[in-house]
């Protein structure tokens, strides 16, 4: 298992991209890692898109960017709630200092503008943020995942699997780009 030992934060809330959430979050665990849910609440059920559940393990501010070993923002119309957390903001700024690993994949590259940390990178996203990336200083390119650096982007749902397997390997520190 090529994740074992490694433990992944990823951010929640209402209206996450059902797939976006549970696909990663899926395939980190069956690599091995320890996926960690932060929320607003701990332990609180917070409901995608199509109204698929998800219960937070931990609140933002209980979580030490120091204890993991990257982090995963899921897209949806959460990532548009998230970057209004300064706690969310600190630890995106945190992992990003210590250039640990950051998946970030359709609407989710909102939370990394906000934390200030995509200019001068190359990433994708969905389209309907790409003047927002442009605009934050970031080169947009039309690909289903690119790598740059610590930093994993993706597309849109069906992009899932190049972009999952990207944010694996750059975890296991084997991406061949």
């Amino acid at each position: 298992m090529i994740l074992q030992g490694k433990k992944i934060l990823a951010f929640t809330d209402d209206d996450f991209e059902d797939l976006e959430m549970w696909y990663p979050v899926l395939r980190l665990r069956e690599a091995g890692a320890q996926v960690d849910l932060a929320a607003a609440k701990a332990g609180q059920v917070y409901h995608g898109k199509y109204g698929v559940p998800i219960t937070s393990d931990y609140a933002f501010s209980d979580i030490s960017s120091a204890d993991y070993d990257g982090l995963y923002v899921p897209g949806g119309w959460a990532p548009d709630k998230l970057r209004r957390f300064g706690d969310v903001l600190r630890l995106t700024r945190e992992f990003h200092e210590g250039r640990k690993p950051i998946a970030q994949i359709c609407h989710a590259g909102w939370v990394l503008i906000s934390a200030g940390i995509v200019s001068g990178r190359t990433m994708t996203s969905t389209p309907g943020i790409k003047d927002d990336l442009v605009n934050a200083g970031a080169v947009w390119v039309d690909e289903e995942a690119v790598v740059d650096g610590h930093i994993v982007s993706g597309r849109r749902p069906p992009d899932l699997p190049v972009f999952t397997k990207a944010f694996v390997d750059v975890l296991a520190g084997v991406y061949q780009g």
